[in-house]
């Protein structure tokens, strides 16, 4: 038997905040304190939780499956507290999102507003990056991806689907020339991040992967899009990123017939718990109405793009 939930709660923190020291500022102990009750933790369960350095601690690996679960008992505390104080129906406390740093910007940030209106005791943390973030060990409650999640072993729900085409600018076509084959990509600048290369394709004669070599190098999503629009190259983008340039006619779909793989969507995770926080399931459901809200469940930024495309490769 534990027996301490406070101790819980100081080795949770710690996790979170990355150190003896940060975790003791957020709650108001001294760090000889956090370091005694750890010790205190480590002793009755006969097992070390943390690698300790000067500066920061790390999990060792009985750390990380113990604050797999500590996570869960903290957030069905959260949950019956919750209940019990008659706000079941609100979502309050801190919650900690990830999420893709152009989509969180074009298509999270501008709608929290109603979200925050309905629960006023809600404070909500929104991290923006591009890199894979491991969601339990960095104590974010869910992340926004978009990413083929079949093999995920956390819980994930699909919000919506994710159409990424090969576009470019009328202006760089009419220089460069419009190609018709796959195979005449290769004699085109092609732009894309360190993390996008290289590129898998479905079309006609099947999946095709292709590597791409470009003299333009960036780690940034956002980069690509300005270079795209700006007639450097062709890009495969995704029509959440690009799609009132699609409508307007300032970037033209490239071989239509060609697109990335239609298994990835846009998906919100989170770490397996038997109850799911109030706040985490109130965020999730606010996106999930939001991105369906189109006609027929078509995502808001997909309308009226349809007309751009031939009919999904079948296989």
């Amino acid at each position: 038997m534990i027996g301490n939930l406070g101790d819980l709660e100081i080795f949770a923190r710690i996790v979170t905040a990355g150190s003896l020291s940060a975790a003791g500022r957020e709650m108001g102990l001294s760090p000889p304190v956090v370091s005694k009750r750890v010790q205190r933790l480590e002793e009755r369960l006969g097992a070390r939780l943390f690698q300790r350095t000067t500066r920061k601690v790390a999990l060792t690996e009985a750390g990380q499956g113990f604050y797999e679960r500590v996570v869960t008992i903290l957030a069905s505390i959260e949950e019956a507290e919750s209940q019990l104080a008659r706000k079941s129906t609100e979502a309050r406390g801190l919650l900690r999102v990830s999420a893709p740093t152009s989509f969180g910007r074009l298509h999270i940030a501008p709608h929290l507003l109603p979200l925050m209106e309905a629960n006023r005791d809600l404070t909500i943390d929104l991290e923006l990056s591009d890199s894979f973030v491991d969601i339990v060990g960095e104590g974010f409650d869910v992340a926004v991806r978009i990413a083929d999640l079949d093999d995920s072993s956390l819980v994930a729900r699909r919000l919506a689907p994710v159409h990424r085409v090969l576009c470019a600018t009328p202006e760089y076509l009419a220089r460069a020339g419009e190609p018709k084959q796959i195979s005449e990509l290769s004699a085109h600048i092609l732009l894309a991040t360190h993390g996008q290369d290289p590129w898998k394709l479905e079309g006609p004669e099947g999946p095709v992967t292709l590597r791409v070599h470009s003299q333009l190098r960036t780690n940034s999503n956002e980069v690509v899009r300005e270079a795209v629009l700006a007639s450097v190259g062709i890009a495969l983008r995704s029509t959440w990123d690009v799609g009132p340039e699609l409508r307007s006619g300032a970037l033209k779909v490239v071989l239509p017939r060609w697109r990335a793989s239609h298994r990835v969507g846009l998906f919100a995770v989170y770490p397996s718990r038997r109850f799911l926080p109030q706040k985490v399931r109130v965020f999730i459901d606010h996106l999930a109405a939001l991105y369906g809200q189109g006609h027929g469940g078509v995502p808001p930024w997909d309308e009226g793009l349809s007309r751009l495309f031939e009919p999904e490769p079948q296989g």
